[in-house]
């Protein structure tokens, strides 16, 4: 019996050995943790166009990091210099705990972003830092010079950031990160087209949250809309909320204006019920993927 025991076990070790194979070749494997950075011309500017989706893919176990290009040095109408970029530094630190993400902001004065080699070097050092399978930014077809430029700097990039003796201080990227540009509402030369629109309700609150963390610009008699926009309340009391709404009114723009894209992506039910999202287009110098394959990469 013995020996019959020592006959039986090899082989019932194969079978065990072959079973735990094809269980495991059935089992889904686990997602791979993406790794996404996200500039911005200025202190707030990445946090108004991705928060959401910064705040689910955070939630969801990926790595998130925002970088606004200035300091925002001169966004206001009483305060300037280092105590506005030091309180807007503070402002957007806030926001990235609210998200749990991280943010940098980039030691240029605000307005003084320029398409040059100091400055793509610059971008390319932190794209490869956080070695990004995902990069995001502004169309180069903007109202602002350094939304222009995020857009121009961030293409220059998109080829060299995989080249070992570019910035050869860091490492390059693994393969050709995928860029994508924000929405906006600019139609010369191309209007912005969407390839990912993104329901945001689930994360929408940490979203307002973010923006009423950053009074500098959206609770200040003189931030730039409390000073620019005939419409916002001289009401310290009223202020605030009234400038949240326009905010929020901004993502229910984006959320009615794909509302034909959000019903592709995620059924009539669920689709035709969002109430904020945000758009996202595949740039065309970051590497290309098939659109399937780029919305698995985003919540959904």
């Amino acid at each position: 019996m013995r020996d019959m025991s020592r006959r039986l076990l090899p082989s019932l070790s194969l079978c065990l050995l072959a079973l735990g194979v094809a269980v495991s070749a059935t089992q889904p494997s686990a997602p791979r943790q993406l790794r996404i950075i996200a500039f911005g011309a200025h202190p707030d500017d990445a946090e108004l166009k991705a928060a959401g989706v910064a705040s689910l893919w955070a939630a969801a176990g990926h790595k998130v990091k925002f970088v606004a290009a200035t300091n925002g040095d001169i966004g206001h109408f009483s305060q300037a210099g280092g105590p506005l970029a030091i309180r807007r530094y503070k402002e957007v630190q806030e926001c990235a705990r609210i998200m749990g993400i991280t943010t940098d902001v980039l030691d240029i004065h605000d307005g003084e972003l320029e398409p040059n080699l100091e400055y793509r070097r610059m971008f390319a050092r932190k794209i490869r830092e956080w070695q990004a399978d995902i990069v995001m930014g502004h169309r180069p077809y903007d109202y602002h010079p350094d939304h222009r430029y995020v857009g121009v700097l961030l293409n220059d990039t998109a080829v060299v950031v995989g080249a070992a003796f570019f910035v050869p201080d860091t490492p390059p990227t693994q393969g050709n990160p995928i860029y994508l540009n924000y929405s906006d509402n600019f139609v010369d030369p191309k209007p912005f087209e969407p390839n990912v629109i993104v329901d945001i309700d689930a994360s929408a609150e940490k979203k307002w949250a973010c923006v009423s963390a950053m009074p500098s610009q959206f609770g200040d008699a003189d931030s730039w809309q409390g000073r620019t926009r005939p419409d916002v309340p001289k009401d310290d009391a009223k202020r605030p909320a009234y400038l949240l709404e326009l905010a929020k009114q901004r993502s229910a723009a984006v959320a009615d204006q794909y509302r034909a894209q959000l019903i592709a992506r995620y059924g009539q039910e669920r689709g035709s019920k969002v109430k904020y999202a945000e758009a996202f287009q595949l740039n065309q110098y970051g590497r290309q993927v098939k659109p399937d394959a780029l919305s698995e990469m985003f919540p959904k």
